[in-house]
């Protein structure tokens, strides 16, 4: 098990319950759970480590939001993605920790700026790019990528599901059977770039109320928040996080 300090114990507690949070809630908090990760472990264990709670957390969203899901959103995805996890795996070779904080901060920032950009467009933009080719293409590659090198791609499918005019219950739904269907192909890939370890999988099984804590908390509130705000408050958590991300790459290469 790894030697923690309680200051790092209490910040694996609030990643375990947000997680669980995110996977029935507010999917963009993903990228907080990535970077206070970040604050105990190097980019490469962290991603590693995080990766079975996450797929703990996808596992009590699918069962609580099995029938909230549109099959024909996601079997449009599946090929891009498989690129995309692919790309991710073979930058995961050649990146550091320091380049992998910078990548995956620029990486998020831009999908959500696309969004703000989207959105500042309005309807006629929406009519013509949720059902075309490259959109789909884009999103699917970039959710694939982001998912595989920092396990960051909520704000992606956020995009892509909003795009859809996905209702919040199908939207949680929808995404949780494509975070799990996704983590799971991961597995093997990370076990072989060695960040997924048979310690690391012991940290996590303790980790595992804590989700279970966090899913129920995002069952309960998610009703209770509107649309409108629940995709700002999505976009939002992201463009932080990212910016945060980004922050600490740029102190380090100066």
């Amino acid at each position: 098990m790894f030697d923690l300090s309680n200051w790092q114990i209490v910040i694996i507690v609030i990643v375990g319950v947000c997680v669980g949070f995110a996977k029935t809630g507010v999917s963009t908090m993903g990228i907080f759970n990535a970077m206070l990760m970040t604050l105990i472990f190097p980019a490469k264990l962290s991603v590693g480590i995080l990766l079975p709670m996450l797929i703990v957390g996808d596992l009590m969203a699918v069962s609580y939001y099995r029938k909230n899901v549109i099959w024909k959103h996601l079997i449009s995805l599946i090929p891009c993605v498989l690129l995309g996890v692919i790309g991710g795996y073979f930058v995961l070779l050649k990146t550091g920790n320091d380049q992998l904080k910078l990548l995956l901060g620029s990486l998020i920032f831009g999908i959500i700026l696309l969004q703000v950009i989207k959105d500042s467009l309005g309807a006629k933009m929406d009519s013509k790019y949720p059902s075309s080719l490259w959109f789909i293409t884009a999103m699917g590659f970039l959710a694939g990528f982001a998912t595989m090198i920092g396990n960051v791609s909520g704000a992606i499918m956020a995009i892509y599901l909003f795009a859809k005019k996905v209702p919040k219950q199908e939207f949680v739904g929808t995404g949780a059977w494509f975070f799990l269907l996704v983590n799971l192909i991961k597995v093997p890939f990370y076990i072989q770039l060695g960040m997924i370890t048979s310690q690391s999988l012991l940290f996590n099984a303790w980790t595992v109320p804590l989700i279970a804590i966090g899913a129920y908390a995002g069952i309960k509130l998610l009703p209770l928040i509107p649309q409108d705000y629940f995709q700002r408050l999505i976009l939002s958590l992201g463009a932080i996080g990212a910016l945060k991300l980004l922050g600490e790459s740029l102190v380090h290469f100066k």
